[in-house]
């Protein structure tokens, strides 16, 4: 076989070249355009498989090809149709294409490249278009999903698997190319991203068009997102696009459509108003892959440390008198209390001593079960149900999943966070949709807590009801809304309504209204449009509007399973062929009639990887010429008689890893799983006789475990010299004994741990801090200089959470959006004491800290 050229792990060759995306973003609406390059080196025909992740609630609405001189536009036909065409073509020797959605998960698609013959080039073209996500911070994020990791599949779940294959992003064999054009009303002010780009260009006066590129020599070891902020704050709007010509009127395709964007703010009296009361549910995903690092290119901090930093943070902050439990999940689930227990110091105590020894070792991805668990759980009445969910996304069966968490939605609020690269944007988002909650996603350098913990100020905001929404149009024009109904609003976040505007009328002048219930108050949010049609919209509106209402009928299918099943998949198909917007029954698929002769002899199957998350010098799969893993399979007997009997106790996962795979995960879900020399994968396909030791290759799995430089068997003379030997006594340092050295060491030193983690360890959960050696401390004081600054007619409490306030407000102001919500909870606590001299103890507690933080700051 031909080798030459890109080859994936396997030696195979890959025939795509080259990944080119075109990102078009107006306002908060994006259109992505990817061209996908392929050339067949081989001296044979091929088929390629290329498996990869878009936005789960992408509108995919165009699909062609280019062979030579020849374009083809694909069709949207129902799926099992298009698949017997696609193989129909290929086995008479005709070159077909086939795009189709996963069935398991709307955020993977497959793109068949069939019959392309030795040396034949073609170009794939396919585009979608996606409403930009609001952040935190009032940024628009978009993400190009890149990382695909593998998807757990539970047992018993319905469908099959989705065939992933991934290498590690240093091998991917194909290059991408991405630029970006945005447009908007009010001025671009800046463009971020967790990629290189190169520098912003404004391509106008007023600053409301500007271009963006990645930077070269990018990585395939992340996602790129781009968080793009306007120079004001979102205002609301209302674009009507009109409908296409050649469709006929009534029509969802035939009519104009409208999108409304709502951005209700809530009066300052109701908002400092925070709820006190509520059932908060932690489900933290602990399976094997949370022990991956948060990036590719952060490996000091894990998933799971993150997630449990994080832990810390929301239980110092919830309020006194609420409910709580923490569950953990992954091929089994487990949790801290049998049901929710009032929050208190000693639930709280009890929650974070378990929390702190959490680790990524519940094996697999199945979140379904503790879901039906909790759902299960009868709600404690006048404390409405928050679920946190925390994954890294890599779940199979995500369509049970979401519609579990729907059937379950009037009795709880749900808010998703997913973790690293390459977290299912169909899970993390579908949670939030379907829950009536918030999704965010941690990715790059975020910070999980911050992101976080805005989640919980959404979750203590005064709950909004009685939602309703009202239209003022001309006579004879109706509105059909398209959209789900509007179950959640809060403060800043967008909420969008799509309807179809049937009729027709001389005045242009109308409104739509959305009245809510906040805090026994009634609220209105009111936008004006006329029925002018948008210029320069092209149909983006109308495959948005109909991917929505495809989305909707989609679950009324699932709902009405067994009864009108059939019409329901028949409607689902005629609508996403009429908009052109592919969905779960229907695919793309292009055949090209004109390529002459039929393509002769066997297609060779070739599957282009995409890569995964996690996958670094760490693994035997990755270790270059397998040196660092056949250095340690080497010494593995020796290893055993370190660290146990079977060998699976070392302290680092990386050696455990690398020795056993998937026994060693087994072995931390299954404790009584054992272990023998022979049984383990590497040893099935072992060469007879033992392999040479590769020190040089140890040593470079050693590096990657961030140990400090070593030289050989000098550093056991060192450690040996600070052991009081002297050099006549040392001796010779044998094979063994210079792995066994090495072993013992290859547990990576833990980091300092952020002293604001520290103060917030300290905190008590009725906000307040005790006066002790813990607390100077992190103050950078000693308990004398603590104690002697105190003010004489204060307790010590007052003055020790007085001191914690003003280092938050003074060294810690730029993570203020992580302890924002416990320093509400101590200021609280503070005037509840009705002390004396506060304003005495703030200017002392500024004197001993250095700082200048005022008392109207601190909210005392």
């Amino acid at each position: 076989m031909n080798r030459c050229g890109l080859l994936t792990a396997q030696k195979n060759p890959v025939p795509l070249k080259s990944v080119e995306v075109e990102l078009q973003v107006k306002d908060h609406v994006a259109t992505v355009i990817s061209t996908l390059n392929y050339q067949n080196k081989e001296d044979k025909p091929i088929e390629a498989l290329f498996v990869f992740p878009l936005p789960g609630d992408a509108a995919v609405c165009h699909f062609s090809a280019d062979i030579g001189q020849t374009h083809i536009v694909a069709e949207l036909k129902e799926k099992q149709q298009a698949r017997e065409e696609y193989d129909d073509a290929l086995s008479s020797g005709q070159q077909a294409f086939l795009l189709e959605e996963s069935e398991q998960s709307p955020d993977i698609f497959s793109l068949s490249v069939g019959s392309l013959p030795p040396g034949e080039s073609a170009s794939i073209r396919l585009q979608y278009v996606i409403e930009l996500a609001v952040e935190a911070d009032g940024a628009l994020r978009f993400c190009l999903p890149a990382v695909l990791n593998p998807r757990y599949q539970p047992q018993g779940s319905e469908g099959p698997g989705v065939p992933v294959s991934s290498v590690p992003a240093s091998e991917i064999p194909y290059s991408l190319s991405f630029s970006a054009r945005v447009s908007s009303p009010r001025p671009v002010s800046k463009v971020e991203s967790s990629c290189s780009l190169e520098p912003l260009q404004y391509l106008n006066t007023d600053h409301t068009e500007a271009a963006v590129k990645l930077a070269a020599g990018h990585k395939f070891d992340r996602d790129v997102e781009l968080l793009i902020y306007y120079k004001d704050a979102h205002q609301p709007s209302a674009v009507v696009e009109a409908g296409q010509d050649s469709a006929k009127p009534g029509t969802l395709m035939g009519d104009p459509v409208v999108m409304v964007s709502l951005y209700p703010e809530f009066p300052e009296s109701v908002m400092s108003k925070r709820t006190s009361c509520g059932e908060f549910v932690f489900l933290l995903d602990r399976s094997g892959s949370m022990r991956c690092s948060t990036s590719n290119w952060n490996q000091q901090e894990t998933c799971i440390s993150s997630a449990r930093d994080t832990l810390l943070l929301l239980l110092k902050s919830l309020p006194m008198g609420c409910y709580f439990n923490i569950y953990g999940f992954g091929s089994r689930y487990d949790q801290i209390f049998p049901k929710s227990v009032e929050y208190n110091e000693k639930s709280m105590e009890e929650a974070l001593k378990k929390v702190k020894v959490m680790q990524a070792d519940l094996g697999g991805t199945e979140i379904l079960q503790p879901l039906q668990h909790i759902y299960s759980q009868p709600c404690i009445s006048n404390q409405p149900r928050q679920l946190f969910v925390f994954t890294d996304g890599e779940v199979g069966n995500t369509k049970e999943v979401l519609d579990l968490v729907r059937k379950n939605a009037g009795s709880h609020r749900c808010f998703s966070f997913g973790i690293g690269e390459g977290a299912s944007s169909a899970l993390i988002n579908g949670l939030a949709q379907e829950g009536r909650g918030h999704a965010q996603f941690i990715t790059g350098s975020d910070r999980m807590q911050a992101k976080v913990m805005q989640s919980l100020k959404f979750a203590l905001q005064p709950v909004v009801k009685d939602i309703s929404v009202t239209w003022d149009l001309p006579k004879r024009v109706s509105a059909t809304v398209l959209s789900p109904p509007i179950t959640t609003i809060f403060q800043g976040q967008r909420s969008l309504i799509y309807a179809q505007l049937c009729g027709k009328s001389s005045q242009t002048d109308c409104s739509v209204t959305v009245n809510y219930t906040l805090g026994d108050h009634p609220y209105e949010s009111k936008q004006q449009f006329n029925l002018n049609p948008a210029k320069d919209t092209g149909l983006t509106v109308h495959r948005l509007a109909a991917r929505c209402l495809i989305c909707s009928l989609e679950f009324k299918k699932k709902e009405n399973r067994g009864k009108s099943d059939k019409d329901m998949k028949r409607k689902v198909v005629k609508l996403s062929v009429q908009s052109g917007v592919s969905s779960h029954h229907t695919a793309f698929i292009a055949v090209n009639k004109d390529n002459g002769d039929a393509v002769q002899g066997p297609l060779v199957r070739r599957n282009v990887p995409t890569p995964a998350k996690g996958l670094s010098l760490h693994r035997p799969s990755e270790a270059k010429n397998g040196s660092v893993y056949m250095a340690l399979r080497h010494h593995r007997p020796m290893v055993e008689e370190l660290y146990g009997s079977q060998g699976l106790c070392h302290p680092c996962p990386d050696v455990r890893e690398m020795l056993y795979g998937s026994l060693a995960r087994n072995r931390e879900a299954d404790p009584s799983c054992s272990a023998s020399y022979t049984n383990t994968p590497w040893s099935r396909d072992q060469p007879k006789g033992r392999p040479k030791a590769n020190k040089r290759g140890f040593r470079s799995f050693w590096r990657s475990c961030k140990l400090n430089p070593v030289r050989s068997k000098e550093y056991i003379h060192l450690r040996r010299r600070s052991a009081g030997l002297e050099e006549s006594q040392m001796g010779t340092i044998s094979s063994s004994e210079f792995y066994g050295e090495m072993l013992r060491a290859a547990v990576p030193e833990q980091p300092r741990r952020d002293p604001l983690l520290q103060l917030v360890s300290l905190q008590k959960a009725s906000g307040c801090w005790l006066l002790d050696a813990a607390l100077a401390s992190v103050l950078g004081k000693t308990s004398e200089e603590v104690e002697k600054s105190k003010t004489a007619e204060v307790s010590s409490e007052v003055w020790a959470t007085i001191l914690a306030l003003i280092w938050l407000h003074g060294f810690k102001m730029e993570a203020k959006d992580e302890w924002e919500l416990l320093a509400v909870k101590a200021a609280s606590w503070v005037q509840a004491q009705n002390a004396p001299c506060v304003k005495d103890c703030v200017a002392a507690a500024n004197a001993l800290l250095c700082c200048r933080v005022k008392k109207k700051a601190l909210k005392l």
